[in-house]
């Protein structure tokens, strides 16, 4: 890889990561979005006015055009920083790569541009309570009416909704249509009547996914992604960009906590041992699959990468409870970075798809094995 980005990189965050900014270190992240919110817009901000959001998008488009090698550079070294986790990852790694491959000049002119800059945020409306891994059987409607699409239904566990200012709703638009046929991929103001935003509470006493309810909510007939009807084919372009080299930049956080149990376990007991030698094992085997598979779009590549991290950060959480022993069991404070991990990690196996669909793809569209029995 690139020493001379790496060492451009790593100079730019280590100068940057200073002053008012000093502070932010370590804050954000799964179950902890809460942290320094504000603070951390105005970070990322600064990021991008100095040219490091948006990496992997085409100069054309506001990016720098980096190739695979420098994005992933750019995100090993970011998380070795400790630096702030990022607020606009929703625009910039999903929805952004999305509108350049699908979206009209239209919607890249207007949406591009403050996705990059940081000045609007977004969230993913696919998930509803009836249709959360199977997500074809998505029931949310959207109809034209005098020039904009009107929109009734309820999506569920949408992150960041609470903050964002738009949301790209994947609806049914035909009526009488199922499954996969009659869908369309809107672009949805979420700041606005007949939006209704309830945060979810979960077990870490964050709030970070929510319920969203849409009674009448508007958007305007050409925020359409794709044609309409053709819905299924950009989501599924979507998730494809869910994946990529920033798992990365994930593994170098995963092995800063690995380090840190291993420096809290008590080295004479060999059953703990044991498990942080799997530990470190499965985090190489996770890196080297990483890397193999880097850029590879085949079918099962992003299913296998979901199964390999998922599994072995919950079960990291198991064992930083396992050599907490009973101080693991207590809360006198609110909870400690180790009972978070546990907790927050339930849920790795579950959003993003489920183990249980992971594998059903794998099984089904790379093994060729027939297809699981549907009601």
């Amino acid at each position: 890889m690139n020493p001379v980005f790496r060492d451009e990189v790593r100079a730019w965050l280590e100068a940057n990561l200073s002053g008012e900014f000093a502070a932010l270190k370590g804050l954000g992240g799964p179950g902890r979005d809460h942290e320094a919110y504000e603070e951390r817009v105005v970070w990322e901000r600064h990021l991008a006015a100095a040219g490091w959001s948006c990496l992997g998008w085409p100069v054309e488009h506001g990016g720098r055009g980096a190739t695979l090698d420098e994005q992933v550079i750019f995100h090993e070294e970011y998380a070795r920083a400790d630096a702030p986790a990022t607020v606009g990852h929703i625009g910039q790694n999903l929805l952004g790569p999305t509108l350049i491959a699908f979206g009209t000049p239209a919607q890249q002119q207007r949406f591009l541009p403050k996705i990059r800059s940081v000045e609007e945020l977004w969230c993913q409306g696919y998930s509803e309570p009836g249709a959360g891994s199977d997500l074809a059987a998505v029931s949310t409607t959207a109809r034209l009416e005098d020039g904009e699409w009107v929109l009734h239904g309820q999506k569920v566990w949408t992150s960041h909704a609470h903050l964002a200012d738009w949301c790209f709703v994947l609806a049914r638009t035909e009526p009488g249509s199922k499954r996969h046929k009659g869908l369309s991929y809107l672009l949805v103001p979420m700041r606005q009547p007949g939006v209704d935003v309830r945060p979810i509470r979960q077990l870490t006493g964050t709030s970070e996914f929510n319920e969203v309810f849409f009674d009448g909510a508007r958007t305007a007939a050409d925020l359409v992604v794709g044609e309409p009807g053709d819905g299924w084919r950009v989501a599924m372009g979507t998730l494809g960009f869910e994946r990529g080299v920033a798992t990365l930049g994930q593994q170098v956080g995963f092995r800063r906590e690995l380090q840190a149990l291993n420096d809290l376990a008590d080295p004479d007991d060999p059953i703990i041992a044991e498990r942080l030698q799997r530990a470190w094992v499965g985090l190489e085997v996770m890196r080297a699959h990483a890397i193999r598979t880097l850029g590879d779009t085949s079918p099962g590549v992003a299913e296998v990468s979901k199964l390999v991290w998922s599994n072995w950060h919950r079960s990291l959480g198991e064992l930083a409870m396992m050599i907490r022993g009973e101080r693991g069991m207590l809360a006198e404070d609110g909870l400690d970075q180790w009972q978070r991990l546990f907790l927050f990690s339930r849920a790795d196996t579950i959003y993003g798809g489920s183990n249980e669909i992971q594998r059903n793809v794998i099984a089904e569209r790379v093994l060729g094995l027939p297809r699981e029995a549907r009601p």
